[in-house]
C-alpha cells in the first residue's frame, strides 16, 4: 500500500458507500415496511360433549371456531382399546410426537426433499392410538396456516389491508367440523362407557391488534458495522500475510545473497 496509496483511497471509498448503503437499507426497512405482525388469542378452552346412548362409549360435538390444537384425552379405558378421533368437514394433523421434546427433527407437514430425514405427521380426517390403563392423549393440529404461538407476519401495503388480510386469514380457518370420539375394542366395535371419562381442549384463535413489523435503526446499524469490520479485516489480513511473508522472504535472500562468498575470491 506505501507503493499504490491509491488502494488506501479506494478501500476507504467503498467502505463509506457500503456504510452509507447499509444505513439506507435499515432506514427504508424501519420507515416503509412491507410487512406486519398480528397479533391473536391463544386460549386453551375445554369443550362439553354430546352422547346419543350413555352407555356407548361414543361422543360427539360440533365447533365453528378458528382452531390449531385439540387435545382429547381418554381416562380409565381398558388396555389395548382403541381412541379414535374423527373430524366430519376436514382433514388434520396427527403425530404421536406432537407436543413431546424430540431431539432429533420433527417437521408436521413434512413436504419437501428432508421428508424421510425428520418426523412427519399424518393428514387425514380420522386418527387413532391405542389406549393404557391410565390416561391416553390423541394431539393433533386442524390449522397449520393459523399462528401456534399467538404471532404471526403478512405482507401489505399498509396497515388496513394488513387487517383485512389477518381477518380473512383467521375467519377462513373457522369451519364447522363434527367431531367424533369413540373408545372401540381390537375388532373395532364400541364398548361401554362406564368407567372411562373423556376431555377435549382446543386453542382457538381471534385478532388481537396488528402492528407495522420495526428494527431498532440503532441496534442494526451496530450490526451493519460490526459486520463491515469483520468482512474489511479478512480482507486484509490475507493480503497483509502475503505481503509481510513476501518482505519476509526478500529480506532472508538477500542477507542469504550477500553472505555468500564471491565467485571472484
Amino acid at each position: 500500500m506505501s507503493q499504490n496509496p491509491n488502494m488506501l483511497r479506494t478501500m476507504i471509498g467503498i467502505g463509506l458507500t457500503l456504510i452509507f448503503v447499509l444505513g439506507y437499507a435499515v432506514y427504508s426497512n424501519t420507515v416503509e415496511s412491507e410487512y406486519y405482525g398480528y397479533e391473536t388469542t391463544n386460549i386453551s378452552e375445554s369443550i362439553e360433549l354430546s352422547q346419543d346412548d350413555p352407555d356407548v362409549a361414543e361422543w360427539y360435538v360440533s365447533t365453528d371456531m378458528p382452531i390449531t390444537w385439540i387435545n382429547v384425552s381418554e381416562f380409565g379405558a381398558p388396555e389395548d382399546s382403541i381412541l379414535r378421533v374423527q373430524a366430519e368437514g376436514t382433514s388434520w394433523y396427527h403425530s404421536p410426537f406432537l407436543g413431546e421434546n424430540q431431539d432429533y427433527p420433527f417437521n408436521c407437514e413434512g413436504d419437501g426433499d428432508y421428508s424421510d430425514l425428520v418426523e412427519t405427521c399424518d393428514f387425514s380426517t380420522t386418527h387413532e392410538i391405542y389406549s393404557t390403563q391410565e390416561e391416553s392423549v390423541l394431539r393433533g393440529i386442524v390449522s397449520s396456516i393459523l399462528p401456534i404461538e399467538g404471532l404471526g407476519y403478512l405482507q401489505a401495503d399498509n396497515l388496513d389491508e394488513a387487517g383485512e388480510k389477518a381477518n380473512d386469514l383467521i375467519s377462513g380457518e373457522a369451519t364447522i367440523i363434527t367431531w367424533r370420539i369413540g373408545i372401540y375394542d381390537g375388532e373395532g366395535n364400541s364398548i361401554a362407557s362406564s368407567g372411562i371419562d373423556i376431555e377435549v381442549n382446543i386453542t382457538t384463535h381471534e385478532l388481537i391488534e396488528i402492528n407495522e413489523f420495526e428494527i431498532d435503526p440503532i441496534e442494526e446499524s451496530v450490526y451493519s458495522l460490526a459486520t463491515l469490520i469483520g468482512c474489511f479485516s479478512l480482507m486484509l489480513i490475507l493480503p497483509l500475510i502475503v505481503y509481510f511473508s513476501a518482505i519476509y522472504k526478500a529480506k532472508k535472500d538477500e542477507a542469504t545473497r550477500l553472505g555468500a562468498p564471491s565467485l571472484g575470491n
